[in-house]
């Protein structure tokens, strides 16, 4: 699998991110690329809840909490990835309380690129990157939406 990890400190308390991040089938007011959200499951929140994400560029694919800790954070993985040429995907967001009273928002993904070496090579050129972008972007979303709170 490959690793994508990015780091924000974010002027707001852990529990005004949470109160964003604690949204679960409401990511699309924080993630650009997500233009629209199904949810999947009777359960919004925690282990088990399923949501759809719909991007911009047409794609979709479905995530569901895989670990669940209010106030802390959550995991999810991802399926029905197509047409993605991902073959698994996993993503995990922790919030930590900072020193100066705000919080340090860490988002990662591991995810394997279909097509084998080819797919590695796909992965670290492409991937790699595109991944970073999107998760900074989110980051972006989230500072912003939880300053508009």
């Amino acid at each position: 699998m490959l690793h994508v990890e990015r780091t924000r400190d974010i002027n707001a308390t852990p529990e005004a991110i949470w109160t964003m991040l604690g949204r679960f089938m409401h990511i699309d007011e924080i993630a650009p690329a997500v233009t629209r959200v199904d949810a999947l499951t009777a359960g919004s929140i925690g282990i088990g809840a399923r949501r759809r994400c719909h991007f911009d560029n047409g794609g979709a694919m479905v995530e569901e909490v895989t670990s669940w800790t209010p106030g802390k954070g959550y995991s999810v993985t991802g399926s029905e990835l197509d047409p993605i040429p991902l073959q698994a995907l996993e993503a995990e967001i922790r919030i930590e309380p900072t020193a100066n009273g705000g919080t340090k928002v860490v988002w990662s993904t591991d995810f394997r690129v279909k097509y084998g070496p080819l797919g590695w090579l796909l992965g670290q050129l492409m991937m790699k990157p595109m991944m970073g972008k999107v998760i900074e972007a989110n980051l972006e979303g989230l500072a912003g939406e939880v300053g508009r709170a």
